[in-house]
């Protein structure tokens, strides 16, 4: 503005004022879209994501007009709805003027199990055989049906063992939705003794011995990280509520299928375990995430839920199932208590630690899948059905996902102190035509052991001498078809993907070590430095144990780099 000298008053542009609030306008047609598609549900921050799902699922994508809409009827910023937008690999944000995908996405999997059966040229046969203009195919990370490898989602749909032919065949059919398979109903499981053990401990039942029998069967955390169980519960007790828990069915550590396993089967036994460890608790509501690669199980899981509010064993709500959005990150707990809350999956720094400081800023107990199922046996069979088998030195049970090339990949469960040699020959034998040369013993996190280590009980805290680790007891095979370094490659590949951000020695660390182990002959010296920095820098597992891969490559089998 300028001062007229004449007139002695203040003048501003032309005079015709700004008619809207600077930045994206609101439109109403899209406004009236979301109020729809969120009917009666509350406008909680928490359910950002679940409401983002309800567009993409609509629509197909998700436009800056709904996001924009979206954020007005939440009363969020445009810039919080849009930051967890594009966080997640599964929300597809299409901004003006942009064209909008495909209403058809194939996602195949490339992982190690997908990359060994071929998913490379799977993925450039759809590209070929397809038209781009009414499908999209991308590639993705494990979708925990390693033991069907190569396998893709087409839409919703599975295709195990997936071939141009049987896609082709699928999209002909219309058939892009979750099959869901048979499985252990509510009235089965009640009518052969299910909830008898917690309706026993509602009604009078002491929690701390519950605790000493969860802890006298020896079980661990069973999700990776091998914390004895019940100790969780005192933890989480000694703050005061209202407290939550949180179940971690975010399984996407590449190669482990097993609560996938269990939940499409037995899904009561793990629901029964849930409520008896919230019962110990006390927590006033139990969160389930379950990851979005799983919709055969978000789908069992709420037609159970439904049958146990009907049933009177929970109350309307108590038990609330999230939907994940394809982040692998938040498999770390507390990465996926900032899901839960709505937001980004980044990790927390550490302390406090979730048992004192998690959902919503209260104590939080976090168990994974499988864990839980175990709690039940116990209750139900008592703490010998693990402590009661012995092998090699160790008690206990392991489910064990293998795949590769073994004869028949899929979840064996078998003596905690199997060694390589008993889960392969539990798994037929090696692949015919293929010899035994490596072997991942837990996910990529665990890198890359050979075949000469085959004494060596696969168990929590055996594997830590060889600078690896059991993790999820994810086994993959490989023969002397493969080389280890495109395996360590493929897991250095996956960690880049997936890596957060948050964090630079995570972050830069896997795209340099990606571009350093694609050369001929490796930089060892240079690759040795680069693996301490992100070991000793990054915030959570992931960038710590990302070097691994490359550090056993390097130890192990020399002769390929």
């Amino acid at each position: 503005m300028a001062l007229d000298e004449n007139k002695g008053v203040w003048k501003s542009g032309k005079g015709k004022g700004r008619k809207t609030p600077k930045g994206r306008q609101l439109d109403d047609t899209a406004w009236d879209d979301v109020r729809t598609l969120l009917g009666e549900r509350p406008r909680r921050p928490d359910l950002l994501i679940e409401f983002l799902h309800l567009i993409q699922d609509t629509y197909g994508h998700l436009s800056a007009a709904h996001l924009r809409a979206l954020a007005e009827e939440m009363r969020l910023s445009m810039a919080e709805v849009y930051e967890v937008a594009t966080f997640y690999a599964h929300f597809d944000v299409v901004k003006e003027g942009d064209t909008p995908p495909p209403a058809l996405t194939i996602r195949v999997c490339d992982s190690l199990s997908c990359e060994l059966a071929g998913a490379q040229a799977l993925k450039s046969a759809l590209e070929d055989g397809l038209d781009p203009s009414k499908v999209r195919v991308l590639r993705a990370p494990c979708m925990g049906r390693c033991d069907t490898a190569p396998t893709l989602e087409l839409g919703h749909n599975h295709i195990d063992h997936a071939t141009l032919e049987k896609v082709e065949a699928a999209i002909a059919a219309d058939d892009t939705h979750a099959h869901v398979p048979a499985y252990e109903t509510f009235e089965t499981y009640r009518s052969t003794g299910g909830y008898a053990a917690l309706e026993t401990l509602r009604a009078g039942g002491d929690w701390e011995e519950v605790q000493e029998k969860v802890l006298s069967s020896g079980l661990r955390g069973l999700g990776g990280a091998g914390f004895p169980s019940g100790k969780k519960w005192g933890f989480v007790r000694a703050n005061a509520g209202p407290r939550y828990l949180a179940v971690n069915g975010d399984e996407g550590e590449p190669g482990t299928f097993k609560d996938r396993y269990y939940l499409e089967r037995t899904p009561h036994l793990f629901l029964e375990g849930m409520l008896i460890a919230a019962w110990a608790v006390e927590a006033e509501t139990c969160f389930i995430y379950m990851r979005d690669e799983y919709p055969a199980v978000l789908e069992i899981l709420r037609r159970e839920i439904r049958a146990l509010e009907d049933a009177g064993i929970v109350a309307a709500g108590y038990i609330d199932l999230r939907r994940g959005a394809g982040a692998y990150i938040c498999g770390e707990e507390s990465a996926m208590i900032e899901s839960i809350e709505g937001k980004r999956g980044l990790p927390r720094h550490r302390p406090p630690f979730v048992a004192q400081v998690g959902i919503h800023g209260r104590p939080t107990l976090v168990h994974n899948v499988e864990t839980l199922h175990w709690v039940a046996r116990i209750c139900r069979e008592g703490p010998e059905v693990l402590s009661g088998t012995e092998h090699n030195g160790r008690k206990g049970l392991r489910s064990y996902s293998v795949s590769g090339r073994v004869a028949q990949p899929g979840v064996y469960l078998l003596p905690a102190g199997s060694t390589i040699t008993d889960i392969i020959e539990a798994a037929g034998g090696m692949a015919e035509g293929h010899v035994f040369k490596a072997y991942q013993p837990g996910g990529p996190s665990s890198g890359l052991l050979p075949a000469s280590i085959d004494d060596v009980p696969l168990d929590f805290d055996t594997l830590q001498p060889l600078g690896s680790f059991i993790g999820s007891a994810a086994v993959v095979v490989l023969s002397d078809q493969d080389r280890a370094r495109d395996a360590a490659l493929n897991m250095l590949r996956f960690f880049e993907d997936e890596s957060c951000g948050q964090c630079t020695p995570c972050r830069v660390g896997c795209e340099k070590a990606v571009k350093l182990m694609q050369a001929d002959q490796w930089d060892q010296p240079l690759l040795d430095e680069l693996c301490t920095a992100m070991a000793d820098a990054s915030i959570c597992g992931l960038g710590q144990a990302a070097p691994n891969p490359i550090k056993l490559t390097i130890r192990h089998f020399s002769d390929e780099i």
